[in-house]
């Protein structure tokens, strides 16, 4: 088929064995029990790889309905063949404590898997297991909720002391940047104004409090001297805050989600509560400007990835917050339409090309955290974790027929055209023609090294800015 990586695109075959690509070229010589699939006038591409995802999680007084198997196949379905998930602890849980609990649910995931790990407090056994998770467990992200008050939120003293300790160790920080004081504030605000519907959700959380947090990651960040990415950017104001310290040389990424890129704020003023609540996600949907200002920054650069942030709840589960919105479970699904979604939008729309594809559903992902090029690419050596793509196949994305475990889709009734034919994950076909082939276990643990390259360059700019001791003589 025609092979399309970040970088180029051509003719090739590719010949698999032992979950590792072996060759590639043209009419390869290959053993004769070989299986042959003719992708003839469909794309091979790098599988996807979604770089945040929350299966199963514990949140908001309930349990995501989304587990490791389900998710993961799901993703299968949809040509992703990794997630990189959150062990999310609670406030003084041990971070060890908490990524074995994941780890143990995990064991379920059906395609490969990894983990960022949430730091939501401070004190020196959170500085040790830091160190134990980079070390030992292949570790190399650490995220930050700037939001939840009186829950998850990180205040500025934990973000300075779990950003300096991850410069120590070669991780990158991830940062969910929302102003939490000020949501806070504003939610009882709300409440204490009689709103206490769907509609209410995007007021407590304006754009303002999303560019304000995402400065002051950015400059803790320049100040500490270490790489930061945002996750699910949404607005053009955060974007704006990005785009400045990228032009300034700083290392900072940015992901945004399918949803935000191509679903708007409207949805919360629907008079049917399930439809409203359904779309309750933080960020929430934005208005179309902060769309449009998403697609430039991913045709600009200045972000990097796509990820859906996949985080199930039904509508019972929904329903908690029939009264007051700040009780309505956060999240909405993705995994399994992440990639048609940006395809049939992006690639087919001329936004993308198909180059640009790969490189913001999997390479750049592989690069940042680090697993590249074993994951994001096509090439001798790497794992086989390859999507067929068929860029003429259509269909019309419905609850009735996804995979996900969750009654409801936030891209319900839109037709897609271009969708995986095949999806091969460490070798295995997994996905074939609509026959979804998970196995319960099947899946693999990925280990992220530290110091990814971001690391290398930062050293050497501190290295010539290091300050210089100066020698006033004795008094």
């Amino acid at each position: 088929g025609t092979l399309i990586t970040a970088e180029q695109s051509w003719q090739a075959d590719v010949y698999c064995e032992n979950g590792l690509i072996k060759a590639i070229g043209k009419d390869l010589d290959v053993p004769a029990q070989a299986e042959i699939i003719d992708a003839t006038g469909q794309f091979v591409m790098p599988g996807g790889i979604d770089p945040h995802t929350h299966m199963q999680l514990p949140f908001m007084g309930t349990v995501a309905s989304e587990d490791f198997f389900t998710g993961t196949a799901a993703g299968l379905a949809g040509g992703t063949t990794m997630i990189i998930d959150f062990v999310i602890p609670n406030p003084q849980q041990g971070l060890m404590d908490a990524y074995k609990m994941w780890r143990s649910w995990s064991q379920k995931s059906c395609s490969n898997y990894s983990f960022h790990v949430a730091v939501t407090w401070w004190d020196e056994t959170v500085y040790q297991d830091m160190g134990t998770l980079v070390k030992e467990e292949g570790v190399n992200s650490f995220k930050h909720f700037m939001a939840y008050k009186n829950a998850i939120m990180a205040d500025d003293e934990v973000l300075y002391n779990s950003f300096s300790r991850a410069l120590e160790l070669g991780a990158i920080v991830t940062a969910h940047a929302e102003n939490g004081e000020l949501v806070y504030q504003l939610q009882r605000k709300l409440l204490e104004m009689g709103l206490t519907g769907p509609e209410a959700h995007p007021l407590s959380r304006p754009p303002a409090a999303e560019a304000e947090a995402a400065n002051r990651a950015i400059k803790l960040a320049e100040v500490i001297g270490i790489p930061l990415y945002l996750v699910h950017v949404s607005t053009k104001d955060a974007l704006d805050e990005i785009t400045r310290a990228r032009s300034n040389g700083q290392r900072v990424y940015g992901e945004c989600l399918a949803g935000h890129l191509l679903i708007d704020d409207s949805v919360y003023q629907h008079p049917d509560f399930e439809f409203a609540a359904a779309h309750v996600m933080s960020p929430p949907f934005r208005s179309k400007e902060h769309q449009q200002a998403l697609w430039k920054g991913l045709q600009s650069g200045n972000l990097q990835t796509t990820a859906t942030d996949h985080c199930c709840f039904c509508a019972e589960q929904k329903a908690a917050g029939k009264d007051n919105f700040t009780l309505i479970p956060n999240g909405t699904a993705g995994v399994e339409d992440r990639m048609t979604m940006l395809w049939t939008h992006g690639v087919n729309t001329g936004r993308l090309t198909a180059e640009e594809f790969v490189a913001i559903t999997s390479t750049n992902t592989a690069k940042i955290f680090n697993i590249y090029p074993r994951k994001g690419s096509i090439q001798i050596g790497a794992d086989a974790d390859i999507v067929i793509w068929d860029p003429e196949a259509t269909k019309v994305i419905s609850k009735n027929t996804h995979h996900q475990n969750i009654d409801f889709n936030i891209f319900e009734g839109r037709t897609v055209k271009g969708l995986p034919s095949h999806t091969i994950c460490n070798g295995k076909l997994l996905y074939v023609d609509g026959d979804l082939r998970a196995e319960t276990g099947s899946g693999t643990y990925i280990k992220r090294p530290a110091f990814p390259a971001a690391f290398s360059a930062l050293q050497k700019i501190a290295n010539q800015n290091k300050p210089q001791t100066v020698d006033r003589g004795k008094k």
